[in-house]
């Protein structure tokens, strides 16, 4: 009777703790599923055209059949001209002729116009363009636009003709494929991501640094204040979360102006007698970065101190340790969590950062988010603003495996 009934006490046991790990599924498959649809979805679509070259290979099948074993450095056959009058015919949506005109226009300068004056010369009905032979293909192509003769355009034909390539990918680094296929880098008047990517890195890791220098004494003071005074000014800490960002960049407009707040302030202080430039420069995107991203320092930085227990301070100065370098040498590092948490998250917010620069920065100041939006809102090249969103992507995914190995070698000291 005891055996059956430790048994049925037992099997009841597994069977409650059973139902607890389903009730635990079901609550978080909303979230996971959230995270699926609107996250990683979209992520690897992102990952995904930075490598795809559609226009091309959809618009010019029987070209890049044909030119697929060119040697890519003298003329074509006849025969690949007669597939570019072949493909240009068989598209029906002026749309997807613009496309391709674009693509290859980013290749070679010219494209476009070649593509769509082509394009509408073998569409039009009386051109004499249809059931051509090659050689008069070839003939009549060169007679409708002479560049067809020129080599660089069927050489960026060629390249882009597979669906798939890391051209995206290795113009964002400043790379590039010959058109024999070798990689090589830009010329350096070409070059552009590599300074912009530095500047982008520079410029967050200023941010980062006054972030933690205003955010450190000021969370210290919060954690040695009683909990209902904490609490309040953690409140107007939070403040700025409850303020639109275009809101406050407004505001820093009117403040860092020639005749804002803050130069007549330092005029009238005899600082200066010229309004200093402090807007459209970078010193007006840092002031205003630094202000937007300064709660994500203080708070981790606030939730570390807060676990560290006062005494330990009071027990080294007991002890006969000068204040300063008992908080150097005992209370300094067990904040290092904190300090490495709030600099990650400041650091990793402020590389991908578009809007500030984009109206408080110069030419000069913009990162590499501002180029992004230029690449899907302006030149419409999807597949470059990908492979730039994946560099910032992959710089994130860096920084945060750094962090962790980092976090875990100071856990196994400890």
């Amino acid at each position: 009777m005891m055996a059956g009934g430790t048994l049925d006490l037992a099997t009841q046991l597994r069977r409650a703790e059973r139902r607890r790990k389903q009730r635990a599924v079901a609550l978080t498959l909303p979230l996971l599923a959230f995270l699926v649809v609107f996250f990683l979805v979209p992520l690897a679509s992102l990952l995904v055209r930075a490598v795809e070259n559609p226009e091309v290979a959809d618009a010019l099948p029987r070209t890049g059949q044909v030119l697929a074993g060119w040697d890519r450095s003298s003329p074509p056959d006849a025969a690949a001209y007669a597939a570019v009058v072949a493909d240009l015919s068989a598209i029906e949506d002026t749309a997807q002729a613009g496309v391709l005109a674009r693509r290859l226009n980013s290749e070679v300068p010219g494209g476009r116009s070649l593509v769509m004056g082509t394009y509408r010369a073998v569409q039009s009905e009386d051109s004499g363009f249809k059931d051509l032979p090659a050689a008069q293909a070839k003939a009549k192509l060169i007679e409708q636009d002479a560049r067809w003769e020129e080599l660089p355009y069927w050489q960026a034909i060629a390249q882009n003709s597979s669906r798939w390539t890391p051209d995206y990918l290795l113009a964002a680094l400043d790379f590039k494929r010959t058109p024999q296929g070798d990689i090589v880098r830009v010329p350096a008047d070409e070059a552009a991501f590599s300074d912009i990517l530095g500047r982008t890195f520079q410029m967050s890791a200023v941010v980062t640094f006054f972030c933690l220098l205003l955010a450190y004494p000021l969370a210290y003071w919060l954690s040695t204040l009683p909990e209902r005074k904490a609490n309040v000014m953690l409140i107007l800490v939070l403040l700025p979360f409850w303020t639109s960002v275009l809101v406050r960049i407004a505001a820093w407009i009117v403040l860092l102006q020639n005749n804002g707040l803050v130069n007549r302030f330092f005029m009238w202080l005899g600082i200066t007698d010229t309004p200093i430039p402090l807007l459209f420069n970078r010193v007006g995107v840092i002031i205003a970065m630094v202000h937007i991203l300064l709660p994500f320092a203080i708070l981790p930085l606030y939730s570390v101190m807060k676990s560290v227990p006062p005494n330990y301070l009071r027990a080294a100065i007991s002890l006969g340790s000068a204040p300063f370098a008992a908080f150097v040498r005992v209370y300094l590092p067990q904040t290092y969590p904190g300090v490495a948490a709030g600099g990650l998250l400041v650091f990793i917010t402020s590389i991908g950062y578009y809007v500030t620069p984009a109206l408080l920065g110069g030419a000069g100041d913009q990162m590499l988010s501002y180029y992004v939006a230029q690449y899907t809102n302006v030149e419409v090249n999807w597949g470059m603003a990908c492979a730039l969103g994946g560099v910032l992507l992959t710089a994130t995914l860096v920084l945060y495996s750094i962090y962790r190995k980092v976090s875990k070698a100071e856990l196994s000291l400890g």
